[in-house]
């Protein structure tokens, strides 16, 4: 349980609304766990020997439900050290990732009490309103986070790369090989016999070209003859 027993009202409606929010964040990617603090503790998280109770329990959609991290949120006035001892400790050990949120003006002391009591946090993320929107800001990641992050971008581009080369070769390949609708039309292709109108023509053609020759040959005769 945590050391702040009673948040001030104010503090406690903000914080119920950043649970909410982040769980609509959160439920593209993971299925999520909420333990608010008005409704009872159902979503708890083994942590060494016992189990605690973050406000956000994140677990894989695919597959078996694997743990993929917790997500805690802080209000000014629970920024503090016994906070830190009590909860950020434990969380830290979940074999899992630990996501930490907290105002926009408190993410140097949420640093320096990870720091002094070797808690393992994944990122740390400020939050601040800017009129009805909650806006979030990355402020702290770890090593081992981010070495993970570049290799899932790397990992990302090397297929998108992949995928382009392979789109090419496959539109030369289907550019080069004739459709079997196109096969069917040329192998069912005859030539057009000729209709009877072009026949008639050729027809006539060819008799005048005969009865112009023929006088030609007469004259040729005659003129052999005088000689």
């Amino acid at each position: 349980m945590s050391p702040i027993l009673l948040r001030p009202m104010r503090e406690q409606f903000e914080h119920d609304r950043l649970i909410r929010l982040l769980q609509a964040r959160f439920r593209r990617r993971y299925t999520v766990g909420v333990n608010l603090g008005d409704e009872p503790e159902a979503v708890g998280v083994k942590s060494g020997a016992g189990l605690v109770y973050p406000d956000l329990v994140l677990t894989h959609l695919d597959g078996p439900r694997r743990l993929h991290g917790l997500v805690e949120v802080e209000t000014g006035e629970s920024v503090n050290n016994l906070e830190a001892m009590a909860e950020w400790v434990n969380f830290g050990k979940v074999r899992g990732a630990f996501y930490l949120y907290v105002p926009a003006g408190s993410t140097d002391v949420a640093r320096r009490l990870c720091t002094a009591h070797h808690v393992v946090v994944t990122e740390i993320w400020s939050y601040h309103a800017v009129g009805e929107q909650m806006r979030f800001t990355m402020t702290y990641r770890s090593d081992r986070a981010a070495a993970a992050a570049r290799a899932a971008k790397r990992r990302s581009a090397e297929v998108a790369a992949a995928a382009a080369a392979k789109a090419p070769a496959k539109a030369t390949r289907a550019a080069a090989k004739p459709t079997k609708a196109a096969t069917k039309s040329k192998a069912k292709t005859k030539p057009t016999p000729p209709t009877v109108a072009a026949r008639s023509k050729a027809t006539k053609t060819t008799a005048k070209r005969a009865a112009g020759t023929q006088p030609n040959k007469t004259v040729s005769r005659t003129a052999r003859k005088g000689r």
